[in-house]
């Protein structure tokens, strides 16, 4: 009988996470729940893996309060209802911390479960405003910017670069893909900003066929489109190839922080002329002359031969920054970690000193961007 390449996945992570860690006896176990399979697989697959090249960072310099850490990672199949099952499995196994949340319905599954738990939980990428309501979790912690972040930069672009007027949206269907057209009108209401929404078409996470959805926004001659497609893997990629194969008008602009390099590898030259916003570059300044930052992408490159993203930067980091109040306090308690985090500051990590809302939420400088010969070019503007 032939195994699944799911099952192959699964079971590669599951060797992984107890490599070098196995054999210790007191180790600290840190949970991470993330899609290894799916459209969103190879995504958190090589968040995973930066997760796992940060712990062997740590672990090298003497890992948290004397232990060495130990990743348990789990697939959450990019459902609700699966995250939550994985989160109770990984919380029985006595985790001391959970890294979660690529889609923003799981990321609200899991967050009560784990909060209830007396865990902490740190959501790494899932961007619905709601993450941080404090229903769910009055401690929680976020790193990717939020749907308000990062409706905030794709408005600017709109109105203070492209300055476009008739303005069209590609939403994905959930809290994710709502809240965060919801904030880029928002935003372009704040400025005060004249506009005509010629064109509005939604789909679900797992959608990779577009085109009736791009012929009816053809057909609406936008000077901008605005994709907001979270499924980096296999409906992101699809987009973009559609999108030149209609020959669609105007400017295609991305969602914050939903073109990774992958992307642009799976689209090819459609990709060329797309424009973004995100908030790490492995190979940009300020990133470039950061130590932690190079320390973090020769290892990542040492041990899985792949240069990070910023889906696996961001990963890391939320590893990274939850060590680094660990052995400051010298505690793995969830609530003494969660206030020191919830507007705090932490010099020298992979996003040079960081600093957090009272919130949780991470304060992050965005930076936009073209893609120019399949590799990304930032603004060079945003870099002063």
């Amino acid at each position: 009988m032939k195994t699944s390449l799911k099952a192959l996945a699964l079971i590669a992570f599951s060797s992984l996470a107890g490599v070098g860690a196995h054999a210790q006896q007191n180790s600290v176990k840190v949970g991470v729940i993330l899609p290894l399979s799916g459209g969103a697989g190879p995504q958190g697959q090589h968040v995973t893996q930066a997760i796992q090249a940060m712990a062997a960072i740590i672990n090298d310099a003497g890992g948290v309060m004397g232990r060495p850490i130990e990743i348990l990672s789990r697939d959450d199949e990019s459902t609700p209802a699966i995250g939550v099952s994985r989160a109770n499995e990984l919380l029985t196994q006595g985790v001391s911390v959970v890294i979660e949340g690529w889609n923003s319905p799981v990321a609200l599954a899991m967050q009560p479960v784990i909060s209830r738990a007396g865990v902490l939980d740190i959501t790494a990428f899932a961007s619905a405003d709601a993450i941080l309501s404090g229903e769910g979790n009055p401690l929680a912690v976020r790193l990717n910017a939020s749907n308000s972040q990062g409706g905030a930069a794709v408005a600017a672009v709109i109105a203070d670069k492209l300055k476009a007027k008739r303005v069209a949206f590609l939403t994905q269907n959930d809290a994710y893909g709502n809240g965060t057209q919801a904030s880029i009108e928002a935003e372009l209401k704040r400025l005060g900003y004249a506009y005509e929404k010629v064109a509005e078409e939604k789909f679900p996470f797992a959608q990779a066929d577009f085109r009736v959805a791009l012929t009816n926004v053809k057909a609406a001659n936008p000077d901008v489109t605005v994709a907001i497609n979270a499924n980096e893997g296999l409906g992101m990629p699809a987009l973009i190839r559609q999108s030149r194969q209609i020959r669609l008008p105007g400017q295609l602009l991305a969602a914050l922080g939903t073109v990774a390099p992958s992307v642009i590898s799976v689209a090819g030259d459609a990709a060329n002329g797309l424009m973004g916003t995100d908030i790490y570059f492995p190979d940009v300044e300020p990133f470039a002359s950061n130590e932690v930052n190079r320390r973090f992408v020769a290892k990542t490159k040492e041990m899985f031969n792949y240069t990070p993203d910023k889906f696996m930067a961001v990963g890391a980091f939320a590893l990274e920054v939850w060590a680094m109040a660990a052995n400051e306090l010298k505690t793995l308690d969830k609530e003494p970690l969660a206030k020191r985090i919830r507007g705090g500051s932490f010099k020298d990590t992979i996003f040079g000193d960081a600093t957090f809302e009272p919130n949780g939420q991470l304060k992050s400088r965005i930076y936009t961007f073209s893609v120019q010969d399949q590799k990304i070019v930032v603004d060079l503007e945003q870099r002063k």
